[in-house]
């Protein structure tokens, strides 16, 4: 497992019972999770929001500061996120994938040429901010408006709003399509796909159905000296073995490389635990 450890505006201060507490950038929220199995003495940290889950889907925040009935910022290294609480327990920012932002920055910063991008399931622009601040052009796709104005908004906090940026609405599968028949390619590939969703137009994305089929079309984009292939999961449906599988059948059976995956995790303030926090696998060029 990959531990992040230098990501200083976040914590998890406590993880048991089915939840977790955690600060972000001194904002304490308990959240649900599903990985704290074992029973923990309950913490007696004072929270700022408390997410619940509903009986019959969904949930919602209870906020005991008001001061998070707006949204607020959090950093890392020279990047700034804009974080709020939504509906689905989120706050618009995976912290644990500072560890791909760093591995992404390192790569690009190694190359004599501009390096071409595509994110894919882009969310709020974690993974694009990270490439845009070496100054990689990027094309990032999701499939919300609501996503994508956020990850503008990211860019602009993190003083990159004049970078080589390309932002699209739309659905992956069928941009994919047609940046096939337009002949583009791109010499990093990256996507985080959902376990299930739906686009603006009422697409389907099932991770079991799709994931196979979009890779392969992907590996077709991918340039004459690709650098990498990065897929992230947070699907129960989905293990590591089997994306290594998908991009030894596909992306590595047209340019050899290697394939490396591992989850991550962050260390639990005062304690010997573990959080998990989903997988990634890596195609890379051999020699990068």
């Amino acid at each position: 497992m990959q531990i992040i450890e230098n990501f200083n505006d976040y914590k998890v201060l406590y993880l048991g019972n089915y939840k977790k507490i955690e600060s972000w950038n001194g904002f304490i929220l308990d959240r649900p999770e599903t990985s704290a199995i074992w029973t923990k003495e309950n913490s007696d940290i004072k929270v700022d929001a408390i997410y619940k889950r509903s009986n019959t889907g969904g949930g919602s925040w209870t906020i005991l500061n008001k001061k998070l009935n707006k949204p607020w910022q959090i950093k890392y290294n020279n990047l700034t996120f804009n974080l709020k609480l939504m509906g689905f327990k989120h706050t618009g920012l995976f912290p644990e994938q500072s560890y791909n932002w760093d591995y992404l920055i390192n790569l690009i910063k190694k190359q004599t040429r501009q390096v071409k991008v595509l994110n894919l399931f882009a969310y709020t622009g974690g993974a694009t901010i990270a490439c845009a601040s070496v100054n990689a052009s990027v094309v990032h796709v999701d499939s919300s408006r609501g996503m994508i104005d956020w990850a503008k908004e990211n860019l602009r906090s993190s003083n990159l709003e004049n970078k080589n940026v390309r932002f699209i609405v739309d659905d992956v599968k069928k941009f994919v399509k047609r940046e096939i028949r337009r002949n583009n390619k791109y010499d990093i590939i990256i996507m985080d796909p959902p376990t299930f969703g739906r686009g603006n137009k009422n697409e389907i994305w099932n991770i079991e159905k799709d994931l196979y089929s979009l890779v392969d079309d992907c590996s077709r984009l991918l340039s004459n000296n690709p650098l990498l292939f990065l897929i992230n999961s947070y699907s129960n449906n989905i293990d590591k073995t089997m994306i290594e599988n998908i991009l030894n059948l596909t992306v590595n059976k047209k340019y050899s490389g290697l394939i490396y995956g591992d989850e991550l995790g962050f260390k639990v303030e005062n304690s010997n635990l573990i959080m998990p926090c989903g997988i990634f696998v890596r195609w890379e060029q051999k020699n990068k």
